[in-house]
């Protein structure tokens, strides 16, 4: 078999893997290469899962939203002009579809209302009577860390910090009341609140970016069934 003739059989059916750039995965994915858009799906997922769970309220809407959005990008595949990446376009694409979710869904939390005492008989506030062991334990043990991270703070960051967070007080009241700048006030809020995010990241291990994860089992049911769908749909 020629050389020239191997190339165009790679042409017709490149080989897709982790190292696949993305324009090529695109073009793949626009000449309908089901292993182009299992590996789009896979390095999405956990970005466009966290974005949907950023705005609904569980896992498995997260889920829906991020199924449909893929469903509805791929569709429109051939309407990406790359103005910007990929992963921007379908993540503004899941924002839309998550926001949507959320507006179909207000009509009926608006009508399903209850009483003061049925809220607190199901979940009971902090410090309540009703208040079970193990939620008044998980409460001490947030405060603590709190504390902790809140006592580490330099002393001229740890009091704005307290004062504004604590006390309630507007950037303009505790310049009055420390007799220095509102500005330096707004400066001191911002570094104290990077200090307190970066010292919780250090002290969960993970930091941020540890949670909402989408990924293992998780992300290959999502990329069969919207493999699925794309063949119910002819498109694969």
């Amino acid at each position: 078999m020629s050389s020239r003739y191997l190339k165009k059989v790679d042409e017709l059916h490149p080989i897709i893997d982790r190292k696949t750039s993305e324009g090529d995965l695109l073009a793949a994915a626009i000449a309908r290469s089901e292993p182009a858009v299992r590996e789009l799906i896979r390095r999405n997922n956990p970005r466009l899962f966290r974005v949907a769970r950023g705005i609904v309220s569980t896992d498995a809407e997260a889920e829906d939203v991020v199924q449909e959005t893929y469903l509805a990008a791929f569709r429109r595949l051939d309407s990406f002009r790359g103005a910007s990446a990929f992963s921007t376009w379908i993540t503004r694409i899941a924002i839309n579809n998550a926001l949507m979710h959320q507006r179909r869904k207000r009509p009926e939390e608006e009508y399903d209302t209850v009483i003061e005492s049925d809220v607190s008989s199901v979940l009971p506030f902090p410090g309540s009577p009703l208040e079970n062991a193990e939620g008044q334990l998980g409460r001490h043990q947030l405060r603590r860390i709190l504390e902790e991270v809140v006592n580490g703070l330099p002393p001229e960051l740890r009091l704005v910090f307290v004062l504004s967070e604590t006390e309630g007080m507007t950037n303009k009241e505790i310049a009055r009341d420390l007799e220095i700048n509102p500005i330096t006030v707004k400066t001191r809020l911002f570094r104290a609140r990077k200090w307190l995010r970066l010292d919780l990241e250090r002290r969960i291990k993970g930091g941020f970016n540890s949670i909402f994860p989408f990924d293992g089992l998780r992300c290959a049911n999502m990329a069969e069934r919207v493999v699925q769908d794309l063949r119910e749909q002819e498109y694969l």
